[in-house]
């Protein structure tokens, strides 16, 4: 099967210890009429260091509200604060995009303490 080759910047290792990749849970879920494209706001719990953290994410086609709350997932915490329509985005929620343009959540397959750092 012929793949499209894909161009890759390599950053060192410190350029990757400079991200905070944490683990948050869910704790509030709301709709986000305001966006451009379907998404809802999330607040997520990074733990006792980190507190409570706003996003919004485009993962309404394959998440309903109930599904997520109480969700553990994995956020970069330390991206500046982005303005997103009337949402201050404090964090980016990172998931996978499916053949179809929907995203998937990445997510830990076991519980762990929330603010835990991905390494």
């Amino acid at each position: 099967m012929n793949r499209p080759a894909m161009r890759q910047e390599l950053i060192s290792w410190d350029d990757f210890e400079q991200v905070e990749l944490r683990v948050g849970t869910i704790v509030e879920v709301h709709d986000f009429p305001e966006a451009r494209k379907p998404a809802y706001r999330l607040t997520i719990d990074f733990g006792e260091a980190i507190g409570l953290k706003k996003s919004s994410a485009q993962i309404t086609t394959r998440y309903e509200k109930e599904q997520l709350l109480g969700k553990q997932v994995i956020g970069v915490v330390n991206f500046p604060v982005k303005q997103i329509g009337p949402v201050q985005s404090e964090c980016l929620v990172t998931g996978f995009y499916h053949p179809d343009g929907s995203v998937i959540l990445a997510v830990p397959d076991q519980a762990v303490p929330n603010g835990s750092k991905l390494g």
